[in-house]
């Protein structure tokens, strides 16, 4: 029994190739004849920077403390005096607060201002169009043929192809 399936497992091993219409390959090199880049046209952006001068007013710091300290004294006796019994102390240090504020406007009110030149830069996006190679127009000829594919890469002189041979039905 064994050996009946034996048998008739190797003759189908044996028929299966023969039945089977499976292409044979194999590779070999064509001739180059012409070779045309394929070019496409292609917006490319580039960044610029657009830079120009600009006159600004900028205000000189006043750094003199002299007009909100003399404001606070005078403001906290002005409170002090005004005030009578247990509020006295809020009084003149409401008062003093209030005469700091106003001596520290009268000090900004006679500030100062000056012109500055500033530099001031902006990117700009332009783009230009070029054209670019996107593949190569390869023309070879094999067997007194020529046939034309595309591909990425210029081959140079040789291609190579792949041959494949199949029973006729």
């Amino acid at each position: 029994m064994k050996t009946r399936w034996a048998t008739a497992l190797l003759s189908v091993a044996l028929i299966a190739p023969w039945g089977n219409s499976t292409a044979v390959e194999r590779y070999t090199m064509a001739r180059v004849v012409d070779v045309d880049p394929i070019y496409e046209r292609v917006e490319v952006p580039q960044v610029r920077q657009e830079c120009w001068t600009e006159d600004v007013y900028v205000r000189n710091r006043n750094r003199d403390v002299s007009a909100p300290v003399l404001g606070g004294i005078i403001g906290g006796v002005i409170g002090n005096q005004v005030s009578r019994g247990h509020g006295r102390p809020a009084a003149t240090i409401v008062g003093s607060l209030l005469g700091a504020t106003i001596g520290a406007d009268i000090r900004d009110r006679n500030t100062r201002y000056h012109t500055e030149t500033v530099r001031r830069c902006r990117d700009v996006d332009e783009y230009y169009t070029e054209e670019r190679v996107v593949g190569y127009r390869v023309t070879y000829r094999y067997r007194g043929e020529e046939y034309v594919t595309r591909m990425d890469h210029d081959p140079g002189d040789e291609i190579r192809v792949r041959v494949s041979v199949e029973p006729a039905r």
